[in-house]
């Protein structure tokens, strides 16, 4: 089954095996990327053994600079508190004040949140951005365009069924499809 998963992903594809809930193997093929930069600050991990964070139905919000204000915020942080849904956001960077804010709101159980930096620099990380936003139907936030964070709403973010962060990695999944 691994080496049938292994010739269904190709080589630049990711394989990754999870436990099951029935007594019978599946293969399920997801859209979904995996890069090499991991969440901001241990504070937001959710498994202290795995060292991970790990949502599901995750909204996302893609900042294509640093984010300098918590209350810049404001707007798309009530909105994930009143659905319910868990945030990831990658921003260029995250000033330390408005990184603070963020994790307070996550230790006190207000709002399941993570943060990263966006990887890449310069027109890479901007080109990234970009993939993100194709791969999860949000929009990058952009001063070139008009689109401030302070004004942005809901139709900005992305969406992901599950969103996994370690230390070093993120890996975005999208709808899965049974294969076997």
């Amino acid at each position: 089954m691994i080496a049938e998963a292994l010739s269904k992903v190709g080589r630049k594809g990711v394989v990754t095996l999870e436990e099951g809930k029935s007594a019978e193997n599946s293969l399920y093929v997801v859209e979904g990327m995996q890069f090499d930069r991991g969440y901001i600050s241990p504070y937001f991990v959710t498994d202290s053994e795995k060292m991970s964070v790990e949502y599901e139905n995750y909204k996302l919000l893609l900042v294509d600079k640093e984010i300098n204000n918590a209350r810049d915020l404001i707007n798309i942080l009530e909105y994930a508190i009143r659905g319910g849904y868990p945030i990831l956001i990658i921003a260029e960077d995250i000033e330390q004040e408005a990184l603070g804010t963020l994790v307070v709101i996550k230790l006190r159980g207000a709002l399941k949140i993570s943060a990263l930096k966006a990887p890449g620099f310069g027109e890479r990380k901007s080109q990234f951005l970009d993939d993100i936003a194709i791969l999860t139907g949000g929009t990058v936030i952009r001063d070139e365009i008009g689109l401030t964070l302070d004004k942005a709403d809901k139709e900005v973010l992305g969406h992901a069924a599950k969103v996994v962060l370690t230390k070093d990695t993120t890996t975005m999944v999208m709808v899965a499809r049974r294969m076997l």
